[in-house]
């Protein structure tokens, strides 16, 4: 295949959404539709013992919840699919934001009966703001759920984007029908209560005013049917591809992940109409997939993908050209040529070792501390891919070691904690004493918990009161160095050596803002 061929048929995305809205369920099912897997497995389930491929960490598995992002590759009728499987909880959000930047499209879950929550709004926002391609699940469907057409209307509404529906359910709850497909002008229904597996048997309803409707689903529900199918094709606007790749239009599918209902129409027409992988901006140029050299970023990196390796993993999203197994590369931060001899492939923690990679592919590679998220390798162009962001954590506590036999490896734990980005880490000018910022409460329970069982460390959390931490830099040196000889008791560094302004108060941060004019106060960072 051309490497024209080869970026036309992959389809990169993330599925995103407010936790419990069925997010890893759907990508379950989605892995197995794709013939990844032979039966999927449950977050949280008593009758399935099986858990969920995409949730491989233990506290994952013990929580019901994700809390870092796993990578899934498949192929599906000749199509290469990456699913990136993000965490909802927002406390985990900036894992989200990053792996937004690695993806071409998104689809967004929605629980049918609580309809769009919080954390969906603030995703949907970064999703605007990139003008990154979406597609809506609205999830649930076995349970009583809103009104179809509320839901629609509340979509356009909250998440402010046109909608068209591609498919629409036959009622909702105990009489949960199926999905009628508006795409394809098919019905599919499930005839069996095989649902952990993809050969239940469905019947095939290619028209639906013939009256075989009535003998699968009911006079009432065909009729209710046909009437919801023609209130939405005379309501909503023909679907328009060119709409939906700008982002100006998501479509909509119905379903039910856990029952299978909704998910192969979803998958079917995602593979039709996604976009391929599209071009990355960096700070000097637009990076074309099609380019014939290669080059790739850093967007996320995992310590203890195999807790019994204590192998660190570097995930690098190829934007263009061919990556290959034992040719050097430019990381150009270090300016060091490098090259990979087991660089793999994923399915969620199993790993596979691959030998060439194309524009849209995620690869793993090994990693023994060098690198940073942001990081590019090219095969010598010096460029820096942008809007990969970093925010200023609103959450502090000191770290002590609970443990002095254990002094190294605590140190060890939290170096490699850090560089995943799941929580920064800051050093007090004042006293030395470390400080762990982060974006949510429940990060600490994850930092401690990974800590005690992946390193062997125990640590404890003390109170610190701080209000916003910012990343300052100046021009004008002597006023930079006034202001940090001043502030000194509320300065830091954090882990790449930035100086950091820890503001304890609002007013305090104001009135530092206000009398320092030629000070930048940052409270994003970009890598």
């Amino acid at each position: 295949m051309t490497l024209r061929e080869e970026i036309e048929r992959r389809r990169t995305f993330a599925i995103i959404s407010h936790p419990d809205a069925g997010k890893t369920t759907l990508t379950e099912k989605l892995l197995l539709f794709g013939g990844a897997i032979h039966v999927a497995g449950a977050v949280k389930s008593n009758k399935i013992r099986k858990t969920a491929t995409s949730d491989f960490m233990e506290i994952e598995r013990q929580r019901g919840i994700s809390v870092a992002t796993s990578v899934m590759g498949f192929e599906y009728r000749d199509v290469k699919i990456n699913i990136l499987d993000t965490p909802g909880h927002e406390d985990f959000a900036e894992d989200t934001y990053r792996t937004l930047t690695a993806v071409d499209s998104v689809i967004i879950v929605i629980d049918g009966a609580k309809g769009v929550e919080t954390q969906t709004r603030k995703l949907m926002n970064v999703c605007r703001m990139r003008k990154t391609p979406v597609m809506v699940f609205i999830n649930k469907l076995d349970r009583p759920c809103k009104d179809p057409f509320d839901l629609l209307d509340e979509v356009e509404r909250e998440l402010q984007i046109k909608v068209r529906p591609l498919a629409f359910p036959i009622s909702s709850g105990t009489t949960f029908k199926g999905v009628y497909n508006l795409y394809e002008h098919n019905l599919s229904l499930f005839t069996s209560d095989e649902r952990q597996t993809a050969d239940a048997s469905t019947v095939e309803i290619s028209d639906i005013s013939l009256p075989v409707l009535d003998e699968y689903v009911g006079g009432r529900y065909a009729a209710q049917l046909r009437s919801d199918v023609e209130l939405v094709e005379g309501v909503y606007d023909a679907f328009d591809r060119d709409a939906y790749l700008r982002g100006d239009v998501a479509p909509v599918f119905f379903g039910s992940a856990v029952n299978n209902f909704g998910v192969r129409e979803l998958l079917e027409c995602f593979v039709r109409i996604a976009p391929s992988p599209r071009p990355s901006a960096t700070e000097t140029r637009a990076v074309e997939p099609a380019e014939a050299r290669m080059t790739g970023f850093i967007f996320k990196i995992h310590a203890n993908m195999d807790p019994n390796h204590r192998d660190r993993i570097a995930f690098m999203k190829i934007c263009s050209g061919m990556f290959e197994r034992n040719k050097n590369y430019l990381h150009v931060r270090s300016g060091k040529q490098l090259k990979f001899s087991s660089p793999t492939a994923f399915m969620a923690e199993k790993k596979s070792v691959i030998d060439e990679a194309f524009p849209g592919d995620i690869v793993g590679l090994h990693d023994t501390g060098t690198f940073k998220i942001g990081d590019t390798f090219t095969e010598g162009e010096k460029l820096k891919f942008t809007g990969i962001p970093s925010f200023s954590p609103e959450l502090f506590r000191y770290i002590e070691n609970a443990d002095p036999m254990k002094f190294k490896q605590l140190a060890k734990g939290i170096d490699q904690l850090m560089d995943e980005g799941v929580a920064q880490l800051f050093t007090s000018s004042l006293n030395g004493r470390k400080i762990i910022g982060t974006v949510g409460a429940l990060q600490f329970e994850v930092i401690q918990y990974r800590l005690e069982h992946e390193y062997g460390a125990k640590c404890r959390w003390e109170p610190i009161s701080i209000y916003k931490a910012c990343w300052i830099d100046s021009d004008n040196a002597e006023q930079l160095a006034d202001f940090k000889r001043r502030k000194h008791t509320n300065m830091a560094v954090d882990k790449h050596g930035r100086d950091v302004f820890l503001a304890d108060t609002s007013y305090a941060l104001s009135l530092a803002q206000e009398n320092f004019k030629d000070i930048r106060f940052r409270f994003t960072s970009e890598f």
